[in-house]
């Protein structure tokens, strides 16, 4: 039980030091290409955004109920939220907590986004790789998580099918690094991809693909996207390309992923949650000592 608990703290981490490097990022971008270029790391603080609290609060829920428990999670976010709401939250996570704040059913406020087919932001997806650390003997166990942890915030099958996708990664890392199976590059993706619900998601993984050689990054934008448009489709693709290829390595699955720009912090989040949990211990930057420390901060103390 420790051990499932012990790599779901791991994969936290590294979805922390991926964010807070990732929101480093953001600032006129001819001047973050060139930082990007010479592999520089802007003077910054190195605080994580929402994409970390909201992981958090499924850390939590592991932890103390050993499952994914929505109402705890509903009020955990809220929570948190109000800890401080200037961490990055998009606009709808706004209007997601007033409502909550105001008495409305977590479930009801979900569903009720984009006239009821639910938000298919990227916002499931971010917090994901916990679940796969968690649950990387399981993938039913896996996959029902995955659902049930997005559910509370996006209930689209398309942020559902992007959260089981990054949960995936995670889990096929964790078994990787245990030497229970050993993927190539093409493999990687279409282990992933075979687990998933028919989807956009699953038909952009396609893409995913068949983009061997080596792409330029403004091919891989173009054809899988870099979470500018913040949907689930948008952002996870391009997050699992860059897995399939640099994941034993965590600076180059930081690197690559911001040098697509777009949401940058929670592509990079994502690529770290995974990529820590199978990468060679010598990749990891000393640097992360800078990183927000999640267990000391008042997100997860409280």
């Amino acid at each position: 039980m420790k051990d499932k608990l012990l790599l779901a703290s791991k994969s936290l981490t590294g979805i922390s030091i991926g964010d807070a490097f990732g929101e480093s990022f953001f600032g006129e971008e001819s001047l973050m290409k060139s930082y990007i270029h010479q592999r520089i790391i802007p003077e910054s603080s190195l605080d994580f955004t929402d994409d970390t609290i909201m992981a958090i609060a499924v850390y939590k829920s592991l932890e103390k109920f050993s499952e994914i428990n929505q109402y705890f999670l509903a009020e955990e976010f809220t929570k948190n939220y109000y800890l401080d709401i200037n961490r990055g939250y998009g606009p709808s996570m706004h209007q997601y907590f007033r409502a909550i704040k105001s008495g409305e059913n977590w479930k009801e406020v979900s569903y009720s986004k984009f006239e009821g087919q639910g938000s298919m932001g990227n916002g499931g997806a971010m917090r994901a790789s916990i679940i796969g650390a968690y649950f990387y003997a399981d993938l039913e166990k896996l996959k029902l998580s995955a659902d049930l942890s997005c559910e509370v915030t996006h209930a689209n099958r398309e942020a559902i099918e992007g959260t089981k996708a990054i949960a995936l990664a995670a889990a096929f890392a964790v078994q990787e690094k245990l030497g229970i199976i050993k993927l190539d590059q093409q493999a990687f993706i279409q282990k992933i991809q075979d687990e998933l619900n028919d989807s956009d998601m699953k038909s952009k993984l396609n893409k995913a693909l068949y983009l061997d050689g080596n792409p330029s990054i403004e091919l891989l934008v173009k054809t899988l996207g870099n979470g500018i448009k913040m949907t689930a489709q948008d952002t996870v693709p391009i997050v699992i390309w860059m897995l399939s290829r640099y994941r034993n390595n965590f600076e180059e699955c930081l690197w690559n992923p911001v040098s697509a720009l777009g949401d940058r912090d929670t592509t990079c989040a994502m690529a770290g949650g995974v990529s820590i949990l199978c990468c060679n211990e010598n990749t990891i930057p000393s640097w992360i000592k800078n990183v927000e420390n999640w267990r000391k901060s008042q997100f997860y103390e409280n």
